[in-house]
């Protein structure tokens, strides 16, 4: 009896050495085990926290994920068409209201449709949420020569920042209510990232809803603030690349103030960096002046909307084939979501839920 017990434990000894070999040969695999495979990235949790901010950066990379999965996505694209329709399913489904605002743009003898998606929530002064969807149609930043007439699949430009407002739309219906006399708006732009192709112009999207705002039933007059976000999630890990110039570089998530935002909306995006302050991302978002952006914040500036972007613009990936889901980390997309979350908080635009 002895004897046999011992030859069973042997062999539950072995199995464990087996399973653990399993184990360590697939970690060492080159092959990504999940898009949560980043170095920053939390362990997933059911647990939700017991007070703000409820922003879930693991579900925004879900999000993200979902719209690389549908490939390259440029305007006019098939792959755009299924990715604007998943955008709004999900806002749907969390039960706000989507309209969408079309119109076509010609160019090079060919007419792209363009589409705009904005969900509603909420009555009176309207705060704007907003990100592009599409992605370029050329990678011409790409180091390869041969890669750059390649089509990019824009992980962080702007899957990262489209997803943001995805987990917002979610955060909103599961914790908060809006308060009273206030609305907020989560915008969706087309057409954004075609600039210096032929034929082609930035910000197209964004530019058609500032000057057609009678389209939607508002006047600029409407709106409090416009908070844009564009290349939020790139991950802040030790990963080294080999730049344009040649040379090893870090990488890592940082934001700093955009000028014409700056300029236009002093208060608030002082007082948005130093939320991030207050809950512990100072090195992440630095209060200090680097870059004046031609983004999708400028025309809704141009109608006397106060706004601000937060923009990452230091992103080495941009316009690359090489803007791929590995390059995001749930950690950074949780940082400019909590931020932007504790803001409205703190402007009462949002409340805690009743229970």
């Amino acid at each position: 009896m002895l004897k046999g017990t011992r030859l069973l434990v042997l062999m539950l000894v072995l199995c464990g050495l087996v399973m653990i070999g399993v184990v360590v040969l697939q970690n060492d695999s080159d092959t990504p085990q999940s898009v949560r495979a980043q170095d920053n990235t939390p362990i997933p949790t059911d647990e939700t926290p017991e007070e703000p901010p409820y922003f879930d950066g693991e579900r925004a990379l879900e999000f993200a994920a979902m719209q690389v999965e549908f490939g390259p996505r440029p305007v006019g694209s098939e792959a755009l068409t299924q990715t604007g329709d998943a955008i709004i399913e999900a806002l749907e489904t969390t039960g706000w209201e989507v309209v969408t605002q079309e119109f076509p743009y010609d160019a090079n003898g060919q007419t792209y449709p363009v589409r705009n998606i904005i969900a509603k929530r909420g009555t009176g002064p309207i705060t704007m949420l907003a990100s592009h969807y599409d992605t370029r149609m050329i990678a011409d930043n790409d180091p390869d020569p041969l890669l750059q007439g390649d089509p990019v699949l824009g992980a962080n430009d702007a899957a990262s920042s489209a997803a943001v407002l995805l987990e917002m739309a979610e955060m909103v219906n599961d914790h908060y209510e809006i308060t009273e006399n206030n609305q907020i708006w989560l915008v969706f732009f087309d057409a954004e990232d075609n600039g210096r192709i032929p034929g082609w112009d930035w910000i197209l999207g964004s530019r058609y809803m500032a000057t057609h705002l009678d389209q939607l039933g508002v006047t600029p007059e409407d709106f409090n603030l416009m908070i844009l976000f564009d290349m939020v999630g790139e991950a802040d890990t030790d990963r080294e690349y080999i730049g344009f110039n040649m040379e090893t570089q870090k990488v890592g998530q940082q934001f700093y103030y955009e000028n014409n935002s700056l300029n236009n909306a002093p208060e608030q995006t002082e007082t948005l960096w130093q939320i991030a302050a207050e809950l512990g991302y100072e090195d992440h978002f630095i209060p200090q002046p680097r870059y004046t952006i031609t983004d999708d914040h400028l025309p809704f500036i141009q109608q006397g909307i106060p706004a601000v972007d937060f923009i990452d613009f230091d992103y080495p990936y941009w316009h690359t084939t090489s803007d791929t889901l590995d390059k995001l980390s749930a950690t950074s997309l949780d940082r400019v979501g909590s931020v932007v979350e504790i803001y409205l908080l703190q402007t009462g635009v949002l409340q805690v839920e009743a229970q």
